[in-house]
């Protein structure tokens, strides 16, 4: 956990209440080995950028300086994977334009505000277990997830809160947990 001068920050897409009801379908179908974190619904999302451990201070222009144009696209999920160490995610149907183009844009905004991203190419998933190896991935939901908007959370280290939503952008109306 960061200190208390510093918060664990990342930019994500929230699953809708629909499209979290569907994840948690599939979540239930699968096997999942004894010892397996698997994460609760609430903990659901898509990171878009993760920031790490930043000065607490700089969250005002963080907060102002993280909206960008967004047009809404819709991620078409499906495709359940294991990968390495243990990691039990869910893959879009490819990667949309507009999430691309919304990857790109707060990529430069961040960079902008002085904060480094990632130099890896982008792998859009979503995480439901940690030390699920070796799960028996249920077939993968067909599940479209309209996005409207993202947040900007932060990790908290708290297992019965793990993540806090520090900014909504977009349309709040679209955004699977409410404001902090």
């Amino acid at each position: 956990m960061a200190s208390s001068g510093t918060a664990r920050l990342f930019l994500a897409l929230q699953p809708p209440p629909a499209v979290r009801a569907a994840l948690a379908d599939h979540v239930a179908a699968c096997q999942w080995p004894a010892g397996a974190a698997v994460y609760a619904p609430a903990d659901w999302h898509l990171t878009l950028h993760f920031m790490g451990a930043v000065p607490r201070e700089q969250l005002p222009a963080l907060r102002a300086g993280l909206a960008v144009a967004l047009t809404p696209f819709t991620l078409h999920l499906g495709v359940p994977a294991a990968w390495p160490h243990g990691l039990a995610v869910l893959l879009p149907h490819g990667t949309p334009p507009g999430l691309g183009a919304l990857h790109e844009a707060l990529g430069l905004r961040l960079r902008g505000l002085g904060l480094r991203t990632d130099a890896r190419p982008y792998q859009p998933h979503l995480t439901f277990a940690r030390r699920a190896d070796p799960a028996q991935p249920a077939s993968g939901p067909s599940c479209d997830w309209p996005v409207h908007s993202y947040v900007l959370m932060e990790s908290t280290g708290l297992p019965e809160a793990r993540y806090r939503v520090l900014q909504q952008y977009g349309d709040p109306e679209f955004v699977g947990i409410g404001p902090a």
